[in-house]
């Protein structure tokens, strides 16, 4: 199977050796996105609810640019430094993915690079 390497200056470029995210005949993996600005790749705030939003966003505009709407997408990873927010991240989750619910896991973490709070990836499939 080939695949396809998805990059768009709407979203952060990537830190390190990864792609954005990677199109494989109608799968598409995103790697994880924080709450980095793509104009500046710096975070967009210190609050968890600015990061979120943000990283969602980010997590957005990959899909796009792949060709996915956020509804073909069937799982979602998060990673928070504070698991004591889910509560306030469920809220943010919610309000972006509406009435559509991927599989999801919601984990701590020791640390996220450049200090941020959350990390999000997704996996997206389109129908044939």
């Amino acid at each position: 199977m080939a695949h396809q390497v998805i990059q768009t200056d709407h979203a952060p470029a990537a830190i390190g050796p990864y792609s954005q995210a990677i199109r494989v005949d109608n799968w598409l993996f995103v790697s994880g996105q924080i709450g980095f600005l793509a104009a500046t790749g710096q975070l967009v705030g210190e609050q968890l609810s600015e990061q979120a939003t943000q990283a969602l966003q980010n997590m957005r505009q990959i899909l796009e640019a792949a060709g996915f709407g956020l509804d073909e997408v069937v799982s979602v990873d998060v990673f928070l430094v504070d698991i004591t927010q889910f509560g306030s991240f469920n809220i943010i989750y919610e309000d972006f993915f509406g009435a559509h619910k991927p599989a999801r896991a919601v984990v701590e973490v020791k640390g996220l690079p450049r200090g941020a709070l959350v990390e999000i990836k997704c996996i997206a499939c389109k129908n044939a």
